[in-house]
C-alpha cells in the first residue's frame, strides 16, 4: 500500500505543478486554489507512505516521479521542446526510480 501512495503522492506533484503554470504566477484564483489542493494531496499522500517505508527511499521516488511527469506534462500540454540530451537524462531518472523498486523491500 505505502507505493501506491507513493505513486499517486508522484502524481498528484505532477498535478500541483501544471496547475501551477496554470495559475500563471497564483494569478487566477481558481488555478491558484487546486494548485493548493494538489500540494496538500500530494504532500499527504507522501506523508502516509514514509508511515511504511523508509524516507530516503520514498522522497528520491516521489520528486523522480515528479520531475519525469513534470517534463511529460510540459511537453504534451504546454509544447515545452527538450533537446535529445535532456530525453537522455530524463530516462535515466526514469530508470533509477525502477531500480530503487527493484533493489529494495521499500515497505509494502
Amino acid at each position: 500500500m505505502a507505493w501506491l501512495y507513493l505513486i499517486f503522492a508522484g502524481i498528484f506533484e505532477v498535478v500541483w505543478a501544471t496547475f501551477m503554470k496554470l495559475s500563471n504566477g497564483f494569478t487566477h484564483l481558481g488555478w491558484s486554489i487546486a494548485t493548493l489542493i494538489g500540494m496538500i494531496a500530494s504532500f499527504g499522500l507522501l506523508a502516509r507512505a514514509t508511515t511504511k517505508m523508509p524516507m530516503s527511499l520514498a522522497y528520491p521516488i516521489w520528486t523522480g516521479i515528479g520531475a519525469v511527469g513534470t517534463v511529460i506534462a510540459g511537453v504534451v500540454l504546454f509544447g515545452d521542446q527538450l533537446k535529445p540530451a535532456t530525453w537522455f537524462f530524463v530516462a535515466l531518472l526514469f530508470v533509477g526510480i525502477i531500480g530503487i523498486k527493484l533493489t529494495t523491500g521499500g515497505g509494502e
